[in-house]
């Protein structure tokens, strides 16, 4: 589970930005919350800000952070980390990016990060909480790396370590036991676009190959009211006839070329069909990508990592994920992660929307709910609810929180010129 994720030096993250999801003392939602040891944490977090605020940048550092932990080792010599700097300011273009995440592995809390550019590993620290004082299992700089005694499996490896690896990723290829937890946590934190969902469909399709995942799914899809009462998974030889008709030409071609004589899945949709008298006289299956909606298209994609995720207890990031959904079902997905019927495991879900209803009947916690904003100088911002005060008063929970933010209470939303003069001109 993630207690906090900090990011700076990257993007349009000038200064260090820490997202929390320890939950504070407030009283509201206790189901949004849960306990391991002696840490309470947020099962859910929400993301709110105007366009280019930093929202998917502060995804995308996310994602880069398990890229680079899980890809260090198969990098060469003179392979690039893929890292970007604040570069509108000349005191930190030059400078390296800073990623750093506190996590429970059971109940064993961990503080784990670096600070790179795209040459080289500037910084690595692997902390471990004991006895509530936090013990160094090994510290990097640029001169070495220390290892302490509670890190023995690091002990002779630090030569094979490369200036632009991880020493920690080192550690697990030589099976190491500490480092080989961490990467398997870091495996289960996953990062899916709300636009580019086609990508998850092989996932669904695992989930609906297995017989108590597939019930869940489709009580979920029930209750959305989809308007289909079945789903069944086809497999046939790819044929030409099976792909979009819009394709372009040259993309159609290497799809071709790629798939031919291989096995291909396909979702059909069940249908009832009715007579003129309302009885039901049968049923038709409906091709998924050809003759459903795209909201039904992505809430089907999407449902594979989601369940997923609340199966295995892992971490799931959605960027844009009320693109294309109607609100009602924005709002069912993230309640999902905010049941205990569901999320036994206390799976844990970031994202990002302009869904401003979730904010009404979303059930959130003041302290789940983050805004970003950029200043004068382009530098991303990012503060929660539970953080703003006015008059230095914090925010009481009975306010309309939706409300409030479009009108500009709480910053975080794009400034619109004024239309009617720019018309008048016209």
């Amino acid at each position: 589970m993630i207690i906090e994720f900090t990011v700076g030096n990257f993007l349009s993250f000038k200064e260090k930005k820490t997202l929390s999801l320890k939950a504070t003392s407030i009283t509201e939602y206790k189901d949004s919350t849960f306990t391991i040891g002696k840490n309470k944490l947020l099962k859910s977090a929400v993301l709110y800000g105007a366009n280019s605020s930093g929202k998917s940048n502060l995804i995308k550092a996310m994602s880069i952070m398990k890229l680079i932990v899980m890809t260090s080792v198969e990098k060469s010599s003179i392979s690039k980390n893929k890292v970007i700097p604040f570069l509108l300011s000349t005191e930190s273009e030059n400078q390296p990016s800073f990623f750093e995440v506190v996590f429970l592995i059971g109940k064993r809390r961990y503080r784990y990060g670096f600070e790179l550019d795209s040459e080289m590993i500037h910084g690595e620290w692997l902390f471990e909480l004991k006895e509530k004082k936090e013990i160094p299992l090994f510290i990097r700089e640029k001169d070495g790396i220390g290892i302490t005694e509670d890190f023995e499996e690091g002990d002779g490896l630090e030569s094979k370590t490369r200036n632009n690896a991880l020493f920690l990723s080192v550690t697990d290829q030589f099976n190491g036991i500490v480092s080989g937890k961490i990467i398997k946590w870091f495996n289960n934190w996953v990062t899916i676009s709300g636009l580019r969902h086609e990508n998850y469909r092989g996932v669904t399709f695992s989930l609906l190959e297995k017989k108590n995942s597939k019930a869940k799914l489709l009580d979920f899809f029930k209750d959305l009211d989809l308007g289909f009462n079945e789903i069944k998974l086809r497999k046939e030889k790819f044929k030409k006839h099976l792909l979009p008709n819009d394709l372009p030409s040259e993309i159609l071609e290497d799809i071709v070329s790629d798939l031919q004589g291989k096995t291909v899945a396909r979702i059909e949709t069940i249908h009832q069909k009715f007579d003129d008298e309302g009885e039901c006289v049968g049923e038709v299956n409906f091709d998924l990508r050809e003759r459903e909606s795209s909201g039904t298209n992505k809430v089907i994609d999407i449902s594979g990592p989601i369940f997923d995720t609340l199966i295995d207890g892992g971490i799931l990031v959605i960027d844009e994920l009320d693109a294309k959904l109607h609100p009602l079902m924005t709002a069912a997905i993230t309640n999902l992660f905010n049941s205990p019927e569901y999320n036994s495991k206390n799976a844990q879900l970031i994202f990002a929307t302009h869904d401003t209803n979730l904010l009404s009947y979303g059930h959130f916690r003041r302290d789940q709910i983050f805004f970003l904003e950029k200043d004068k100088y382009e530098a991303t911002d990012l503060y929660s609810l539970i953080e703003y005060k006015e008059d230095n008063i914090k925010i009481r929970k009975d306010r309309s929180f939706e409300k409030d933010y479009i009108t500009g209470r709480y910053g975080a939303i794009p400034f619109i010129g004024n239309f009617d003069k720019l018309l008048s001109n016209g």
